[in-house]
């Protein structure tokens, strides 16, 4: 790299960390009216029950999925429990008869209990794929509220750092809801309307919003970020409170900031989420989310046979808009002269290299980055972000994935430093 090009960066990067510092400021106390808004256009919310009469068949597919049940009280539902209640273990400090609600089903389950009208997490997670035991608690430096709320699990309250995305109408001040996870008005906007009046016009159908609006259904929770005014009445809240569907998400909420450079908690260097719960954060840097594809472009979160609710299998469902000589990419006559993998192994799905696994939900679990942005061996070796070539060629080195990449001659050399 040249003398030239090195300041050119160094003064990028120093112009970008300013810029960033003064956004790091602690946020300002909420107004009044950013505590509770009510949902625009004077309706209200009537809960999922209300929409099954006309909307069986879809009803009963979301209320089969991880959406529909991302929190269970295990007395209702003993079924639900995952975790080795028996074993003996020292991380294990509580009984289930203490488990108001079990949070998570499929990487990871956590337990709630119920103390006076909040609920606090519990200090155990079970790892779902290992099937052992391990301590839970957000560590110093880790996550931006800790600073503002006490050192263990009991000064922590699932209301303000988790609820308003587990429930539908969550209220801050009466600390009910509608109804416990993520239900149909989450997405829809309150029904009481449409309920009266069964019309289009009548109900919020996010796949008729603009690309932005669309997907802002699912970045106000599948994202790290804060709302625009905190503390509300004193506490510090991890959700976009006073976001009803039909408004503006950028009024309430904003994403994590990230210093180009610096690995933290929620991001990798280059500024790819390092966490799951991110992909909002991640999309919105995409190509994809620039050219208007929305989440719903490939997941249905009414549910379908699919992982992830994909509308199609991980190897089909990119195909519908890429495909050979495809105006979209990838530029080449089949697909393998593009993926210089045999058909049918890892290396030949889209998704291998295009959405690593490298963002941890627990443990040495990774999901999926939903960047779509190819990671060079360069970028490992620059910003320490692993790329899709070594993770997979673990006895390999970067070296060598980029001196095989440069061997390709469908793909620029330029694109591969």
């Amino acid at each position: 790299m040249t003398k030239i090009a090195t300041q050119w960066i160094a003064t990028a990067v120093l112009g970008f960390s300013v810029s960033l510092s003064a956004l790091r400021q602690a946020p300002a106390p909420a107004p009044a009216a950013a505590v509770a808004q009510p949902p625009p256009n004077g309706r209200t919310y009537v809960g999922s029950q209300a929409c099954a009469g006309c909307h069986r068949t879809t009803y009963e597919r979301w209320s089969k999925t991880r959406m529909a049940n991302v929190v269970t009280d295990p007395k209702v539902h003993p079924e639900v429990v995952l975790g080795n209640f028996a074993a003996k273990d020292p991380a294990l400090t509580f009984t289930l008869a203490q488990v108001a609600f079990a949070y998570g089903t499929k990487w990871k389950q956590r337990y709630f209990t119920k103390v006076g009208d909040d609920y606090f997490p519990l200090g155990a997670q079970w790892d779902v794929a290992h099937k052992q035991w391990r301590p839970y608690l957000v560590a110093n430096n880790a996550d931006w509220w800790v600073p503002f709320y006490g050192p263990s699990n009991a000064d922590r309250p699932t209301g303000p750092l988790c609820d308003g995305c587990h429930s539908v109408n969550y209220d801050i001040r009466t600390k009910t809801v509608t109804e416990w996870n993520v239900g149909c008005e989450r997405c829809h906007g309150p029904g009481s309307e449409h309920v009266q009046r069964p019309a289009a016009t009548t109900i919020i159908n996010p796949a008729k919003l603009d690309s932005v609006r669309a997907n802002d259904t699912c970045i106000q929770c599948h994202s790290q970020g804060q709302p625009l005014a905190n503390p509300i009445n004193g506490k510090y809240y991890d959700w976009p409170v006073g976001f009803h569907q039909g408004a503006q998400l950028k009024d309430f909420w904003r994403l994590e900031e990230h210093r180009l450079g610096e690995q933290s908690f929620t991001h990798f260097a280059d500024g790819t989420a390092h966490k799951n719960r991110m992909q909002g954060n991640d999309f919105v840097q995409s190509q994809m989310y620039k050219r208007g594809v929305t989440c719903f472009s490939c997941h249905d979160v009414h549910g379908t046979a699919n992982n992830a609710d994909l509308i199609k299998p991980a190897g089909q469902v990119c195909l519908t808009c890429h495909g050979p000589s495809s105006p979209n990419g990838p530029k080449g006559a089949t697909l393998e002269a593009h993926t210089h993998h045999t058909p049918g192994t890892p290396g030949a799905e889209c998704v291998s290299c295009h959405m690593p696994k490298i963002e941890q939900t627990i443990a040495d679990i990774n999901v999926r980055s939903h960047t779509f942005a190819f990671i060079t061996p360069t970028t490992t070796d620059q910003l320490k972000v692993p790329n899709p070539c070594t993770d997979c060629h673990r006895d390999k080195t970067t070296a060598w994935a980029r001196e095989t990449l440069k061997s390709w001659t469908n793909v620029s050399p330029w694109r591969v430093e």
